[in-house]
């Protein structure tokens, strides 16, 4: 195939474009990581940038051995895949019987699914039926009130309106119930989905903490983000950082840092092993049998 002298330059117009969009990305974590293996010295002379100066692993050693730090990391990663899974599963049980023509009151069911992502009741009313429910401070308040996505219900829903039902009537015909419909059938056609609403419910609970800020106050039950929140509230004066442990406040600069590593490298790991799924995504149904 030749190409035209316009279409190289824009594909060239189009890499450099991707190459400035992957710098933006990548710097704020390189500068993030380098001052996290600085010294006390170069941080508090501000000195440095996407290069660290006087590499030290203090910090590290510091996050790794605190107690605090590893239960919150720990927990952090136990609640995101419980979340998930049960996330998936209320999502697949949402949108797989409104997939049927027969459903009694099915246009009603859709049009309240739909309405609340338009209304909500506010901070306060939902802090009140937290109460009311005895969630206060129980670990189930971070994995109910969000185990259920209606935009992620939506995606899956239009997913399995995209197979054929020619395929749900042949194995009907077999004598395949809805159960296994959706087992054999449905679930597998799906995984390029899934995984992408996986992906999409992971990071969420990963990065969430304003719903453990507001219902949660046992330490024990912090996740990972929340902790870091109060870090990096909390250590803005000697004083305050005296009380953490950190009397130098180079020291707990790098602290921070760290902790940020911790708490945004192990979801990113995440995306190269759902990359395969994306592209199964994309390439689904371009062979012909």
């Amino acid at each position: 195939m030749v190409y035209s002298k316009s279409s190289k330059i824009g594909d060239w117009v189009v890499v450099v474009f991707c190459a400035l969009l992957i710098l933006v990305c990548i710097l704020p974590l390189l500068n993030v990581f380098s001052r996290s293996i600085s010294s006390s010295t170069a941080l508090i002379k501000n000195e440095v940038m996407l290069l660290p100066k006087g590499v030290t692993f203090e910090a590290y050693t510091n996050v790794l051995t605190d107690s605090k730090y590893t239960w919150s990391l720990g927990w952090t990663a136990i609640l995101t895949v419980i979340c998930t899974i049960i996330s998936l599963t209320m999502t697949v049980l949402c949108s797989y019987p409104l997939i049927f023509a027969n459903l009694k009151g099915r246009g009603v069911i859709n049009t309240y699914i739909v309405l609340t992502m338009y209304f909500s009741a506010g901070t306060i009313p939902n802090y009140l039926l937290m109460k009311d429910l005895n969630l206060l401070n129980n670990p189930l308040v971070l994995i109910i009130p969000g185990c259920l996505s209606v935009f992620n219900m939506i995606i899956l829903r239009s997913s399995f309106y995209g197979i054929p039902e020619s395929l749900r009537e042949s194995a009907e015909l077999d004598g395949a119930g809805p159960i296994r419909i959706l087992v054999s059938l449905y679930l597998p056609l799906s995984t390029p989905t899934l995984a992408t609403l996986a992906l999409f419910y992971a990071v969420g609970r990963w990065n969430g903490f304003s719903d453990a800020l507001m219902y949660m106050k046992t330490r024990e039950y912090f996740p990972i983000q929340l902790l870091l929140y109060n870090i990096l509230n909390n250590l803005q004066s000697v004083e305050v950082a005296t009380q953490e442990g950190f009397s130098n406040p180079g020291l707990s600069e790098s602290i921070k840092a760290a902790t940020v590593m911790f708490a945004t490298v192990p979801i990113l790991l995440v995306y190269p092993w759902l990359q395969r799924y994306f592209i199964a995504g994309v390439t689904l149904g371009a062979v012909k049998g």
